[in-house]
């Protein structure tokens, strides 16, 4: 919750490195959770990101997506949409987890323990300064730009 220190994590990236929080004190971190790659709302969710990058870039904020989906799949998702910001693997769950993204959902009557679909604004302090927990995918990035202006 807001004020929190943020989970810290490290995970594979689809650019083949490891992302880890800590890399960037003092800097603004937007790290989302998202079910899982290339199916609808995921897709208009990153490309919400995409289309914002430069002014969420300019506002001095570095821009994560994380799910459980592999490297592999990130990497193709990633390319079919022209995703410019990194995208990072948790099937373990660590940082899904720590960050209270994965809870009961319920589909067509029955009930299972699913990623949703959150966002994080994280300060150059490591603090998290806003949280958005359960985020419709259409015009979010503009939320989240909207927070990076009012945060300086």
């Amino acid at each position: 919750k807001a004020d929190d220190l943020a989970p810290p994590f490290v995970l594979p990236g689809d650019d083949d490195k490891t992302h880890a929080l800590k890399d960037h004190r003092g800097e603004i971190v937007v790290v989302y959770f998202y079910p899982r790659d290339d199916t609808p709302g995921c897709t208009t969710e990153a490309c919400d990101f995409r289309d914002h990058m430069p002014r969420i870039a300019k506002a001095g904020a570095v821009v994560y997506g994380i799910s459980k989906d592999s490297v592999f799949s990130h990497g193709k998702f990633k390319a079919k949409h022209k995703i410019n910001f990194a995208l990072l693997s948790d099937p373990e769950f660590q940082a899904i987890d720590a960050y209270g993204a994965r809870r009961m959902k319920s589909f067509l009557g029955k009930s299972f323990l699913g990623i949703v679909r959150s966002t994080f604004l994280i300060g150059p302090d490591g603090k998290i300064r806003k949280t958005w927990p359960n985020v419709s995918p259409k015009g979010h990035a503009v939320e989240v730009l909207e927070a990076l202006k009012a945060a300086g």
